[in-house]
Formats: structure tokens, sequence, C-alpha cells
């Protein structure tokens, strides 16, 4: 990784090191890994549970309801994670373009101490803080 593709450091920050832009880097691919195992697990569950829709077409209706939740429940999980995920991938490819670190709002660096805490961040603090109050 070369200097030009580290992130910007705000002012009165340390400079970014390729280590730390490298851990950042790391934990986001577990991430992605774990993610992508958790959606095709619950994509098989869900393809489950409409199997057994079909079979138990007979239940109470109380146990209707309940697997219906349910069913909600496990897609909106699959939802999150796929957003996440996108998220996560987004953040590779700002490191790879050489992007990262940069507001997509106003253009400033984002914040090491922030990126570290949550990577995917695509807005500085005062840029979110604003979008936040909207």
């Amino acid at each position: 990784m070369s200097a030009a593709k580290l992130p910007p450091a705000r002012t009165g920050e340390e400079p970014w090191t390729t280590g730390e832009l490298a851990e950042v880097r790391g934990s986001l691919e577990q991430e992605i890994a774990l993610l992508r195992e958790k959606i095709a697990d619950t994509e098989s569950e869900l393809a489950e549970q409409l199997t057994d829709a079909v079979a138990n077409a007979g239940d109470d209706p109380t146990d209707t309801g309940a697997k219906a939740y349910q069913r909600e429940h496990d897609l909106a999980l699959a939802y999150n994670s796929r957003d996440l995920l996108a998220q996560s991938e987004r953040a590779i490819a700002r490191m790879d373009a050489g992007t990262y670190g940069v507001c997509d709002s106003c253009g400033q660096a984002i914040g090491k101490a922030r990126l570290q805490a949550y990577p995917r961040a695509l807005l500085c603090v005062a840029c979110k803080q604003r979008e936040e109050r909207r």
C-alpha cells in the first residue's frame, strides 16, 4: 500500500500508517466473510420456512401467526446484514480507490478515531450530526 492510498488525517491527528489501515481493512474483510455466511444461512432458513409453510397449511392460527412473525423477523435481519455487507464492501472499494477517509459531503478528512471505531463511515462527525438533525 503506497502512502498516496493512506486516508487523510484531521488536523491534530497522527497520520495513518499502513499497519493501521491494514488492520481496519482486515477487520472489514473478516466482517464481510461473516456477513456472507450469515446471509446464506438466513436465506437457507427462509427457504425451509417456506417449504414448511406449505406442509403445515392446516396449523392453528396462533402457530401460523408465530411462524409469520419469525419469518418477518428473519427477513429484517437478512436485509440489515445485506446493508452492512454493502457498506463494508464500499469501504474496501474506497480504500482501493484512495478515497477512504474523505467525507462524502464536505470532502474533509473523516477522522482516524471515527474510522477506527466505525470503518464504514462516509461522513465526518459534523456532517453526520447535520444529517441526523434533518
